[in-house]
């Protein structure tokens, strides 16, 4: 056995451990059956085709006629960018609102790539703000800080 496309197997390992731990972390709900369906139902099936697709995937990559393809070395810089920019909008989501946090967590995240436009940003962070306004105070009703707290809403 002969690994051939590291990234196409590596991607597959990945998808069947997330689809192994949705799964088990689904069966912590109350399944029901397929006609009526509980709160577990669908994240332990979603979970399982994950972890088949990640199978087919990675298995795939060991074939003899499978494409060889090395991996590119891993950028922890860009991983950290990404995952900050997140934690960040985490923190600072209840003190800086809604408009802010979204803005500043697409703005930040888009320094990773390395084509960032600070202009194609700012286009993308105003357009993703207002989705979230449509989409989750419009159109669910969630009740979240719009602006900072700071500004005395």
């Amino acid at each position: 056995m002969q690994l051939r496309n590291k990234q196409d197997f590596w991607s597959g390992i990945m998808f069947v451990a997330l689809g192994v731990g949705f799964a088990l972390g689904a069966t912590n709900y109350s399944m029901g059956t397929a006609a009526r369906m509980g709160p577990g139902y669908f994240p332990f099936w979603l979970g399982v085709l994950m972890a088949l697709l990640g199978a087919a995937v990675a298995l795939s990559a060991i074939r003899p006629k499978a494409e060889e393809v090395e991996m590119e070395k891993f950028d922890w810089k860009i991983t950290g960018i990404l995952i900050g920019s997140v934690v960040l909008c985490g923190v600072v989501f209840n003190y800086l609102g809604v408009y802010i946090s979204v803005f500043l967590l697409v703005f930040i995240s888009s320094m990773a790539s390395h084509e960032f436009s600070w202009k194609v940003a700012a286009i993308v962070g105003i357009f993703l703000v207002l989705f979230v306004w449509l989409a989750f105070i419009k159109g669910l009703g969630l009740i979240f800080p719009l602006w900072p707290s700071f500004l005395g809403n």
